[in-house]
């Protein structure tokens, strides 16, 4: 059964809880303390405490016996069996059953992360870290199993793909959740060999804004998308999680306005009104007109200062003020950002929903927005403002002259749009910027950096405690066995906590690049295909080195990220065929000038490419939908021997009836020669008794041998006759 080999290195510690003292009075941090590790005893587990940095205690938690583990995994795994995750039902005898479907050290973690945070009524404790009663519990965390996480990187830095057994392996001990972000990615990642082949191709041969790139890139993401949901239902099926949001479990914060009775189940059902939550839900409009005007000004504003002094300012120190609209961006945007995202959060905590996955959701749905401003709009200012309005618009754009010489009369000339040129490299500018430096930046930020902030952080405090010569009170009552263990722990405990939808929304807004705008250079899709296999290495040292283990959650999806794929997919055939007539003839328009751009024409170009991709995501969608995979085939295994396990258990009855009635095997032992006679005189007895008609119809003939008997007479007979005719027509 299992757990695994870090149980040596950990001490046997299945969790962490971090509580914090902060500035509590202390005789309510004690007993808040003394409820906390109550009830988690009251819940089956073991504890030790320990002191922790930053004015926290350390609570060791472990199961106090196997059989608590066995009697909470059985009590799971029928209540999947009941929601229909598991196709058949556990056996009772759960060590047996563990035999036949091992217990993964996702699964058990899992079971005593839900003995800790689930309510009393659960079984569990009742502990959630920073929620209501529990503020003072920072956080509750598994520790890492680092000769797991050597072997693993090792592993990774050797391979170029990861096979099904590996991903597998990632679920069984990080759980589906994170198990479908890199079975996402791996996809993503093999499908990209065909567009960055197609792009290379087409940036040696084709050119940029070429109509055939444009073509078989809308067709990838329809391809790749409709092929990325079939796969997510068969690792559902392979995973056994198919179904499993379904019995998702209560968020502790959902309030409910009162209590019902279910008139069917006889259930008691905490309601809160649908109406009220839609009226909160609506509040999602204002939130988003807010978020595009606050990040939609902030953008256009550094976009329009960018244009002034690359374009049309000549004076002094302009080889300074070229940075004043990322230093403006660097500096608002990261400030601005995170003031939206909180009140995203906010909002969606105030829409009070009663799941994790509804909750997570809505607050998808709105960090989205968020990302797709931020991310896309630079772009498309630059292609559907710039280009086409960029002759009349940056003119006027120079309000030096404007406000020094109001009276010249040589303004109207300065501001003649026929003495302004559009400058079509700067589009593709853009573009390679946000697909290769902004990559690198990326990496940067999410790899160098925490493990230079990480180790930096380290050696400064060692190096105060040697400068002041202080012991170090933290560890002053630590036993010398447990001095590394305990170094260790108290470094995880430092460290932030995993969250993998920011990793999938970085490879969906990766994916809207390519979707929306690869046209304008086709080496976008080779750019990426070289990021993410990078990637794929970075994010797994990410998790094992920069962050605390996550709690290995279930999925059956990506989620609502799913949506946002099939959005931008559908988005990208119509800015694929906006950019591709705009920026015709090397990106100087079909006319030779992006000014002479025709209305009509573009919103003829959107209207066709909309509607073909429509078709092709149809015929896609059927095609796909047919084709079998060892998901499909696991999923028709199990319920056909489901069918016939049960099938064969309300049958056993029947058959004993059957056995009792006389039938079977041995029924010719003893009988009778049927003879003419014979059935004369049984004909003789008949007529004594006084009978109906249909019982006289079935004694004729006894058992199947007498039928067999007298239709073996009857065809000889028929032959005899038949062949007598026929002699006697031939004479």
């Amino acid at each position: 059964m299992a757990k695994s080999q870090a149980g040596t290195e950990n001490l046997g510690v299945d969790y962490v809880v971090v509580f914090k003292i902060g500035d509590t009075e202390k005789t309510k941090a004690a007993q808040l303390f003394e409820e906390l590790v109550q009830r988690l005893s009251k819940s089956g587990l073991a504890t030790e405490v320990r002191n922790g940095n930053n004015h926290t205690l350390l609570i060791f938690v472990k199961l106090s016996s196997e059989e608590h583990l066995l009697a909470e995994v059985y009590r799971s795994r029928v209540r999947d069996w009941i929601h229909g995750v598991r196709a058949s039902e556990p056996p009772q005898d759960t060590r047996a059953a563990l035999e036949q479907d091992p217990l993964t050290q996702a699964e058990r973690l899992r079971t005593i992360h839900g003995l800790i945070t689930h309510p009393q009524s659960e079984h569990g404790a009742g502990i959630t870290p920073g929620k209501g009663r529990w503020t003072n519990v920072e956080s509750i965390f598994a520790l890492h199993d680092h000769a797991y996480n050597k072997e693993w990187i090792k592993k990774w830095s050797t391979q170029y793909l990861l096979k099904p057994e590996d991903l597998d392996d990632i679920r069984d001990r990080f759980g589906e959740k994170i198990a479908y972000y890199f079975a996402f990615t791996q996809s993503y990642f093999t499908f990209l060999t065909v567009p960055a082949a197609i792009g290379s191709f087409t940036w040696l041969v084709l050119g940029h804004f070429s109509i055939w790139y444009a073509v078989a890139a809308s067709l990838w993401t329809v391809v790749f998308v409709e092929w990325w949901h079939h796969q997510e239902r068969d690792l559902a099926t392979r995973w056994a999680v198919r179904g499993v949001s379904n019995i998702d479990n209560k968020r502790p914060e959902f309030e409910h306005k009162h209590e019902a009775t279910d008139p069917v189940t006889g259930e008691t059902m905490y309601i809160f009104p649908t109406r009220e939550r839609v009226m909160r839900q609506l509040l999602q409009l204002p939130f988003a007109i807010a978020a595009v005007i606050a990040l939609g000004s902030l953008i256009t504003l550094c976009f329009g200062i960018e244009i002034f002094i690359n374009e049309v300012y000549s004076g002094p120190g302009k080889s300074y003020l070229t940075y004043l609209p990322t230093v403006i961006l660097c500096t608002a945007m990261p400030f601005l950002s995170g003031l939206l995202t909180q009140a995203a959060t906010k909002l969606t905590d105030y829409e009070n929903y009663e799941t994790e996955a509804q909750y997570e959701r809505s607050l998808t749905s709105k960090t989205f927005v968020l990302n797709f401003i931020t991310s896309y709009l630079p772009l498309c200012l630059t292609a559907f403002v710039y280009v086409p309005f960029g002759s009349v618009i940056v003119p006027y754009l120079d309000i030096f002259a404007l406000a020094f010489k109001p009276g010249s009369k040589d303004i109207k000339a300065e501001n003649d749009p026929t003495l302004f040129e559009i400058n079509p490299q700067r589009l593709r500018k853009q573009v390679i910027y946000f697909t290769v430096t902004a990559q690198i930046v990326n990496f940067g930020m999410e790899v160098v950096v925490p493990y230079l902030k990480r180790e930096g952080l380290i050696k400064f405090k060692e190096m105060q405690l040697k400068r002041t010569g202080t012991i170090n009170a933290v560890t002053a009552d630590d036993p010398v066995e447990e001095t590394d263990f305990l170094a260790r722990v108290r470094n995880e405990a430092d460290l932030d906590t995993y969250d993998v939808y920011d990793d999938l929304r970085e490879m969906v807004v990766q994916f809207g690049y390519l979707a929306l705008f690869s046209v304008v250079w086709p080496l976008t899709p080779v750019s990426f295909f070289i990021n993410n296999w990078i990637e794929l290495r970075s994010d797994a040292v990410k998790i094992c080195v920069d962050m605390r283990r996550p709690t290995p959650w279930r999925a059956e999806s990506i989620g609502p990220w799913l949506n946002a794929l099939a959005f931008l997919s559908w988005l990208g055939s119509i800015t694929m065929a906006a950019l591709t007539y705009m920026f015709s003839n090397d990106g100087l328009g079909p006319d030779g000038k992006p000014s002479d751009i025709k209305g009509w024409a573009l919103l003829l170009s959107v209207f066709f490419s909309e509607h073909l991709y429509l078709g092709a995501r149809w015929l896609v969608s059927t095609a796909i939908s047919k084709i079998d995979s060892p998901g499909k085939q696991k999923a028709r295994r199990e319920m056909y021997e489901t069918r016939k396990k049960y099938f064969a258990e309300s049958l056993r009855d029947t058959d004993k009836l059957a056995s009792a009635s006389g039938m079977g095997e041995g029924e010719s032992e003893g009988r009778e020669e049927i003879t003419r006679t014979s059935l004369e005189e049984e004909a003789r007895a008949a007529s004594l008794k006084s009978r109906t008609p249909e019982a006289k119809f079935w004694s004729r003939q006894r058992g199947w041998q007498d039928a067999a008997e007298v239709g073996r007479r009857l065809i000889e007979k028929d032959v005899v006759e038949e062949k007598a005719a026929k002699e006697k027509k031939e004479l």
